[in-house]
Order: C-alpha cells, then sequence, then structure tokens
C-alpha cells in the first residue's frame, strides 16, 4: 500500500465546503486503489488571522513542508476588505507561494461539451476548447522591489517595478515546454516585448530555452492581442505561458468560457512536471471564497474536485486515479446533473454535497 500525506487548508467561506467533497473522493480513491492518504490540516487566510493573528503561520508553513501536496480551499473574508487593514487573508497565498517555492501555476481551460450553452459565447465558438495556462507566480511586478507609496510636494505618487531574471524566466518556460510536449507540441508565449523590456529579456530566454524543444512548436504573442484571441478563437490554443501580472489577467479572462468558476481547477508547483516525476505542489480551485454562498450547500465542489485530480497527478504520479476523478466528472454532467452556477433547462439541480456524492458514486 502506497502512502501519501497532503496537508488541508480549507481556508474561507465555501473553502471548508468544497474541500470536504474532495477529500471524501480521496476516500474513495483509496479505497479502490489501495493507498494510504495522511491528512494534516492547517489554516490559511481569515480562519488563521481570527485564530492565529496572521494569514499564515509558521506552523501551518511547517505542516505544508512536512506534506507531499497541498490542498486548500478558499481564501477571503469581507470583515478585512478594509484598505487600512494591516494584514488580509490574501497575504496567506503571497506568503504560502513564495515560502514554498511555488513559482509555476498551472491552470486548465476546458469547455466540457454539457456547458456550451453556459456562457456568453456561441457554442460553435467556443467548443472543444481544451487548453493549459502557465502562469509565472513568484516574480514580476506583484513581488518586485522598489514598491512604493509616498507624498511629494506636487501630490501623491507610487511605484510598483516589474523585475524578472533569466532563471526565474527559464524554470516557467521550461514548465511550458514540458506541458507542451504532452500535448499538441505546440507552445504560446506571451508578453509586451514592444514596450517592457523585462518582457524583451523574457522573449529572449523562452528563444534559448525553446533550442531545446525543437519538436514543441513556439509562437510569441502580445498580450493584448492574446487576450483578443482568447475571445475570438480559443480553439486555437494548446499551452499559453507568461508571466505574473499578465496570466493573473488572462487566466480570469479565459475562465468565462468554461461557463463557470466552479469548473476551473488549478496547480502551483515547485518544479518542473516530467513525465514519471513526483512535484510538490499546492493545488485549489480558481473561484474565491464566495462568502455570500457560505453553508448554504449550494457551492459547486467540481472545481475542486477536479483540482485532487491535477494533485494525483503531478505530485503523486497517480495519472489512472486522476483520470477516473475526471471521467467521473464528465459522467455526471452528461446525465444533466447541475449545481445553480452551471444549471441550465431540463437539467437536474442538486447542492454541494449532492454533486460531490454523485461523483464518487460514479468512481465506485
Amino acid at each position: 500500500m502506497a502512502n501519501y500525506t497532503i496537508a488541508v487548508l480549507p481556508g474561507d467561506g465555501i473553502g471548508p465546503e468544497v474541500i470536504n467533497e474532495a477529500t471524501e473522493t480521496l476516500k474513495v480513491i483509496s479505497d479502490k486503489y489501495g493507498h494510504n492518504f495522511t491528512l494534516n490540516y492547517g489554516l490559511i487566510g481569515g480562519a488563521a488571522i481570527e485564530a492565529e493573528g496572521s494569514a499564515l503561520s509558521d506552523f501551518t508553513l511547517g505542516v505544508c513542508r512536512s506534506s507531499g501536496a497541498v490542498l486548500l480551499g478558499a481564501v477571503g473574508d469581507p470583515r478585512y476588505d478594509r484598505p487600512d487593514n494591516d494584514v488580509r487573508p490574501e497575504d496567506g497565498l503571497l506568503a504560502i507561494r513564495k515560502g514554498l517555492g511555488l513559482f509555476a501555476n498551472i491552470r486548465p481551460v476546458k469547455v466540457y461539451k454539457e456547458l456550451e450553452n453556459n456562457t456568453r459565447f456561441k457554442p460553435e465558438a467556443i467548443c472543444s476548447s481544451d487548453f493549459v495556462f502557465v502562469r509565472e507566480l513568484t516574480g514580476g511586478v506583484y513581488f518586485g522591489r522598489p514598491k512604493r507609496r509616498w507624498e511629494t510636494t506636487r501630490g501623491r505618487r507610487a511605484v510598483d517595478s516589474m523585475v524578472y531574471t533569466e532563471q526565474e524566466i527559464s524554470r516557467i518556460v521550461k514548465v511550458g515546454f514540458e506541458l507542451a510536449r504532452q500535448r499538441k507540441k505546440h507552445l504560446i508565449s506571451v508578453d509586451k516585448a514592444n514596450v517592457l523590456m523585462s518582457s524583451r529579456l523574457w522573449r529572449q530566454v523562452t528563444e534559448e530555452v525553446g533550442a531545446d524543444y525543437p519538436d514543441v512548436t513556439l509562437e510569441h504573442l502580445l498580450v493584448d492581442a492574446c487576450a483578443m484571441k482568447l475571445i475570438q478563437d480559443p480553439r486555437y490554443f494548446d499551452v499559453v505561458v507568461t508571466e505574473n501580472m499578465f496570466g493573473d489577467i488572462l487566466t480570469d479572462e479565459a475562465s468565462v468560457l468554461a461557463g463557470s468558476l466552479g469548473m476551473l481547477p488549478s496547480a502551483s508547483l515547485a518544479g518542473v512536471p516530467q513525465s514519471g516525476r513526483n512535484i510538490f505542489g499546492l493545488y485549489e480551485p480558481v473561484h474565491g471564497s464566495a462568502p455570500t454562498i457560505a453553508g448554504h450547500d449550494i457551492a459547486n465542489p467540481i472545481a475542486t474536485i477536479l483540482t485532487l485530480a491535477m494533485m494525483l497527478r503531478y505530485s503523486f504520479n497517480l495519472e489512472d486515479e486522476a483520470g477516473a476523478i475526471e471521467k467521473a466528472v464528465q459522467k455526471v454532467l452528461s446525465q444533466g446533473y447541475r449545481t445553480s452556477d452551471i444549471m441550465d433547462d431540463g437539467c437536474k439541480k442538486v447542492g454541494t454535497s449532492k454533486m460531490g456524492e454523485l461523483v464518487r458514486g460514479r468512481l465506485e
């Protein structure tokens, strides 16, 4: 029997509800495939501020470091949204990414045939869209120095610095190339090289790394052109790699293609994913904490369950188990079951716990 240790951080809002459906799914995987999963729980975000005084404690960070992967629900609490707050729940996300060396954010975007009518797009424009975003997570303008705000005799000023090193660029584009090699062998690198010096370095390093991947077609797109093409022809994309801020914006844009944030998983990795190699990572659904619906059993747990599948694939090299979860989700959707965010005419509406139960039933 294989043994795996997972740090579980339910977080805020709907986080504990959707995490519960994922951990219950993990029990079924354990029974079906003969694995032993040890779950160690910790706090992050608003829950951590309330109990421990900070958005991420040293204790929780230690729990994560001693585990093979981290499963996170959601972070965000409106009680801490005032601009003058010294500590915010989101500080926990930035701290855990930096503290665990999680530099590569992987966000798959898949349009399920059953949900093609759940968006504002014509079904024929988005059908069969299936691509992956690779976002650099620990560099760029969010972390660059100097970063400050001050007052002058002419008024208030502020500065943020977009800084990237050759090493930071090289490792993230390698992630993109490796994923492209495993898919359709088409990598699009997104930058703003016509304006930004950091983007010019990004493009140069990407070309250099690309020499080691002659089987992968490399294409460069300016970020504004990429934003337009995502809406005009999302089926064109396979793997997209970009820096931190551009990735933050573009992945949120791309999320509307899937019909709901409740359908989108993500992984933040501390290494380059290669076949047969276990990579430490933090796994969380793309959606937020949605505090207004917390406790009402209406949140969509599918993104978190699919996030669990990503964890099994990348951190534990359990491809069959990951695939089984993904197929179970597809079966449930094909049988017409929907949570409120993806509800359509003629479908059967279910809540958070029932949707999780249905997915587990298709596994068994």
